[in-house]
């Protein structure tokens, strides 16, 4: 394999083992801590291997070898945790030290190959290797220490397996520990014992026995319950009917017990909405009573069955458990009490079957609900309001639109309702609205998608769906506001890498340019800190040194505010690197003696660029050969 090949198919199999830890689900095991920080670490090196992917020279044999020795540091990362993550809960507590020394060894060997790989000869930008640097310094650090085991659930472990009679608090204890507490939990636990047995993988018979005994202790708690436990008045209710025969339909298919929130999935199955939470939680994308591919996770409220199992609950004198959430129930201005359940499923059933007016109102009112507080946020997304918004960023009405992306907008401050517009495939919609809605629901689209960007994976996406263009456009013709909210949200989007070349390949360099001879524009700050992300990569250091802007640099860098000069000084260095003309157009304009003082008196970062840049332009000047006497 000639070299370029060689370390391109090197470079295009770190990509792929990195996708596929990126899209690892959360662990919820006792090796959870040692897990996501693995996960977090290796998360950090993606833009560096997106920078490698953009060079086009062909790597020498040893830097190729220092990246082959990295895959497979990184392939066995890769199955430490895919088997922590799938494997059994109970082997892994019962072999927490064991496993301990596994993530120590995996440590060690990513920072060693870390350790080998010559940077300067890899064409970084600078940005990407003072990531790597702070990634290799967590590594080395994480290599000196050792997680503690958990001996207290050992302990437990230890009394739950022998003792013939069970101690319930210990059984709950580890039930909850564990997260082996649903009959869907103990399924999966039973299928990875089972899969032990299978791959041989050296577990003793013995101590299979063992936790398969243990396993059932727990599915008999989980099933039984204990009515002699301290439970409420509303669950002891249920237990005392337990003889009563719940209707089939009133059941979840999972845990078998009679649904207080009853949700329905894509294959139009209904389930408790803590027991498919936690079934797609685990990663899976299938229906669990048809397993039936999901096309979507939304989980959409069955208001009428819901209806229909209050109605029996009550004629049968059963007192239905009512889950304690984050709502709280105030008095507010118009009238609705901040989280009123009730209310808000008005507004859902407007917002999926009312007339063009009533779904303008409904959008309306969710908009300042979801704008008044957190908790609200909690409680709309809850009821199911996303998808049904998400839908009507299509409508033909400007104004419902406007409301429709506002009030996501609005819902996405919450973390956990910016991944519930995602997989309600709001993206695309959003990206629309920036392109063809009124002015003020393009401003509000641009916020929203700047919200969303703030997860990783989003920027991606969002890049992928066409949002830069419709952004440069809103960032040259916007209200002020709307330029902001451009700005911010194409500066966040471009700190992924492949978003830097939409941006320069959609044209972001000649209004940026603009922005930044037009003092009165209120947008320098903004268009310069744009610049010096898009300057680390090099389409974007071309497109920049094409518009002449080592005066504005220059100037900048003697009369700007601080994080101006800093920002300035970044650009110039990226665009004098490897260009001896920009940097002699610099020293015309007076840039050495800017320079110095910048050195003694901007910010660390600041101080840092322009020693870098006197460096250059000593090491230009020595290349110069004087005329001998």
């Amino acid at each position: 394999m000639e070299p370029v090949e060689e370390s391109n198919s090197v470079v295009d199999q770190l990509i792929e083992i990195m996708k596929e830890i990126c899209g690892f689900p959360e662990c919820r095991n006792t090796s959870k801590n040692m897990y996501w920080n693995l996960v977090r670490r290796l998360k950090l090196l993606s833009p560096f291997f997106d920078d490698l992917k953009d060079i086009e020279e062909g790597l020498g044999d040893e830097e190729v070898q220092a990246l082959v020795f990295l895959k497979t540091a990184l392939e066995m990362a890769m199955e430490l945790l895919r088997s922590v993550n799938e494997g059994s809960k109970i082997y892994q507590a019962l072999q927490m030290e064991e496993i301990a020394d596994k993530f120590h060894e995996v440590t060690e060997q990513i920072e060693k190959a870390l350790s080998e790989i010559s940077y300067d000869k890899l064409y970084l930008s600078e940005e990407v290797q003072e990531q790597i640097e702070l990634v290799h310094a967590q590594f080395r650090r994480a290599k000196g220490r050792t997680d503690s085991p958990d001996l207290e659930l050992y302990t437990d472990l230890m009394i739950a397996r022998k003792e013939k009679i069970p101690n319930l608090a210990i059984l709950t204890g580890l039930a909850e520990k564990l997260q082996l507490k649903t009959i869907n939990d103990l399924k999966k636990e039973s299928i990875a014992l089972h899969e032990m047995v299978i791959s041989s993988s050296g577990c003793p018979w013995d101590r299979l026995e063992e936790m398969s005994a243990l396993l059932k202790k727990l599915k008999d708690l989980v099933v039984t319950g204990n009515p002699e436990s301290d439970t409420s008045e509303s669950e002891k209710s249920l237990v005392n009917h337990r003889s009563l025969t719940i209707p089939n339909d009133f059941q979840c298919p999972i845990s078998l017990d009679l649904m207080e929130d009853p949700v329905i999935v894509s294959t139009g199955q209904t389930y408790e909405r803590s027991s498919i939470q936690k079934w797609l939680d685990a990663g899976h994308k299938t229906c669990p009573k048809t397993q039936q591919i999901l096309s979507h996770t939304v989980l959409t409220p069955n208001f009428v069955l819901k209806g229909l199992i209050a109605q029996w609950c009550e004629n049968n004198h059963i007192e239905l458990p009512t889950k304690q959430g984050s709502c709280r129930n105030r008095n507010s201005s118009s009238g609705l009490s901040d989280c009123d359940l009730i209310a808000i499923e008005i507004l859902l059933q407007k917002l999926s079957n009312g007339n063009l007016e009533e779904q303008r109102a409904a959008a309306g009112e969710l908009r300042l609900l979801a704008k008044r507080d957190a908790d609200n946020r909690i409680c709309i997304a809850d009821a199911g309001a996303i998808p049904l918004l998400v839908e009507l960023l299509s409508s033909s009405d400007p104004k419902t639109q406007e409301h429709a992306v506002t009030a996501l907008l609005n819902l996405s401050i919450n973390e956990t309702n910016k991944g519930s517009i995602v997989i309600a495939g709001g993206i695309p919609d959003i990206v629309d609205v920036l392109k063809n809605g009124s002015m003020e629901a393009r401003e509000n689209a641009a916020a929203t998608l700047f919200s969303l960007s703030v997860i990783d994976e989003n920027k991606v996406a969002i890049g992928a769906a066409g949002a830069l263009p419709a952004l440069i456009d809103l960032l040259c013709q916007g209200s002020p506001r709307g330029k902001k909210d451009a700005a911010t949200a194409i500066f966040n989007l471009s700190i992924y890498q492949g978003n830097k070349v939409r941006a320069v390949r959609a044209g972001i360099v000649v209004p940026l340019m603009r922005m930044l001879m037009d003092a009165g524009s209120g947008m320098v700050d903004e268009a310069l800190a744009i610049m010096a992300i898009l300057a680390s990569h090099q389409e974007g250091k071309v497109a920049i040194g094409q518009a002449n802007p080592i005066p504005i640099y220059v100037d900048m860098i003697k009369t700007g505010s601080p994080r101006n000069r800093e920002n300035a000084a970044a650009v110039l260095w990226s665009l004098s690197t490897g260009n001896v003309q920009h940097l002699k157009t610099a020293g015309e304009l007076g840039a050495e003696a800017a320079l110095k003082e910048l050195s003694e008196n901007g910010t660390d970062r600041a101080k840092r660029k322009a020693r870098n840049l006197l460096e250059l332009f000593h090491r230009t000047a020595d290349m110069v050969v004087k005329p001998s006497n």
